[in-house]
């Protein structure tokens, strides 16, 4: 006959906190957590529990208990639920603009299309079948466009207000970055197991781009039109005509009206930040005694760097903190320096529409007016930050140094801009550095045919 189980209860102690009961089943040294005294727990109680136990260890019906089992994972996830995990997750890591770009793309394109998709079906085939219905229908938008009858869409705003607009036809680039979003996506499902290659991803996937024609800004003439035609639109703005009581007409000077457009015409040209992080700039970043500035708030980590102000930069943002300071417009380390007309900072969509493009359209007036050729078509933010490379390397800076002041990691945007501003005449690139130190410029040679007409890379 076998021997009865045997066990104890373990009192709490020092080590202990609750009751507990010590015995021997299936050959182990089993134990079982009861319960704290302050839960109402007695060394009557246990005993009785342990009683309990003990003569189920006898009647052999005592089974150690099972951990729960973990939850089932899903093997192969609709692209809607994984997409949608990916980007709750991504949009902690990102910046604000990175999450609206990818919030759009998802939405408005790819969940359209393979949102009912389980992973494994989507493949090299359907991601083809989705490139050509984007090329499809984009040829059909411009269609319409072409004809006269432009179709709408529905968007919403920031603030959540909807509103029609005409569709524009998808770009090439902008049909490669819905499918780079989405090899993206694909590489952490494979990462889980889910997939085991990623369909999106290789050359034939994409669309070829064509390289768009260079924009070359690199000329004196070309710099000092632009300043103009920025101060000039300034010394309208501060400027409004009104009507007295007996209907007499005259000027009257704006207050409290600055809107930078030279100063932010010539931050982009003359200290190269990307748009996002020009507009970005605060008081605190400018280092007006020592002609240096921050940029601390751009989109990559080696976009955060500190540029040395050119002369004439130093000059103007001088003038501009002085004209806010006479306007009484605010002027505190943590305020923006470029400002909206509400006192916010500028972002990159405002430089580009309400800045640099209405700076452009004055700067062809003015050309025109005495005689000239307008400026290059395509002239944006960015191709002011291609500028300021040119400058750069117009007077006599290194690739190296020209990389850091832009920010970059890559020689091969830096050496492209060399090459081609080593193909300007030495009178130009003179003419070129004079201005941008201050100096007089005009007197310096003349317009050469090689500086009239931009080369090409």
């Amino acid at each position: 006959m076998a021997r009865p189980a045997t066990g104890e209860v373990l009192r709490p102690d020092g080590r202990r906190r609750s009751f507990s009961l010590r015995f021997r089943a299936f050959g182990k040294r089993q134990v079982i957590k009861l319960g704290r005294p302050e839960d109402g727990w007695t060394i009557d109680m246990a005993e009785r529990e342990l009683a309990v136990v003990l003569r189920d260890v006898d009647l052999g019906t005592w089974r150690p208990k099972q951990p729960d089992p973990a939850p089932e994972r899903q093997i192969d996830p609709t692209f809607l639920e994984f997409s949608s995990n990916w980007f709750q997750a991504k949009k902690l890591e990102i910046e604000p603009n990175t999450v609206s770009s990818y919030r759009n793309d998802l939405e408005n394109h790819l969940l359209p299309f393979f949102k009912d998709h389980h992973l494994s079906q989507i493949t090299v085939e359907e991601v083809d079948r989705y490139r050509q219905a984007k090329v499809r229908h984009a040829a059909e938008v411009a269609a319409a466009i072409k004809d006269g009858k432009p179709r709408t869409i529905v968007i919403e705003d920031r603030r959540g207000r909807r509103y029609r607009r005409v569709e524009k036809p998808l770009s090439a680039r902008s049909i490669n970055m819905h499918i780079d979003l989405l090899a993206q996506i694909l590489t952490l499902a494979i990462d889980h197991k889910h997939i085991d290659s990623n369909p999106a991803v290789g050359k034939r996937r994409r669309l070829k781009v064509s390289r768009p024609r260079p924009v070359h800004l690199d000329s004196a003439e070309h710099v000092a039109i632009l300043l103009e035609a920025a101060a000039d639109l300034d010394a309208r703005d501060q400027v409004i005509t009104v009507q007295d009581r007996r209907g007499r007409r005259y000027t009257q000077r704006k207050h409290n009206q600055t809107s930078g457009r030279h100063a932010a015409i010539a931050i982009l040209l003359l200290g190269g930040p990307r748009a996002s992080a020009g507009g970005a700039l605060l008081e605190r970043d400018l280092d007006l005694a020592n002609g240096r500035f921050d940029v601390g708030r751009d989109k990559t980590d080696s976009g955060m760097r500190e540029i040395d102000m050119l002369p004439l930069l130093r000059e103007i943002l001088i003038e501009h903190r002085q004209q806010k300071i006479t306007e009484g417009l605010r002027t505190g380390p943590d305020d923006p320096v470029l400002m909206t007309s509400t006192g916010k900072a500028r972002d990159r969509h405002n430089l580009r529409k309400d800045i640099v493009a209405p700076v452009v359209r004055r700067a062809d007036e003015l050309l025109l007016e005495r005689g000239g050729q307008p400026l290059p078509l395509g002239i944006t933010p960015h191709k002011l930050r291609h500028t300021f490379a040119s400058i750069l390397v117009a007077i006599g800076k290194d690739p190296t140094y020209v990389m850091n002041q832009l920010g970059h990691t890559d020689p091969a945007f830096t050496l492209r801009v060399y090459s081609h501003v080593m193909r300007r005449s030495p009178q130009e690139r003179e003419r070129l550095k004079a201005l941008v130190e201050g100096r007089d410029w005009s007197h310096i040679g003349h317009k050469t045919a090689d500086s009239a007409s931009p080369a090409t890379d």
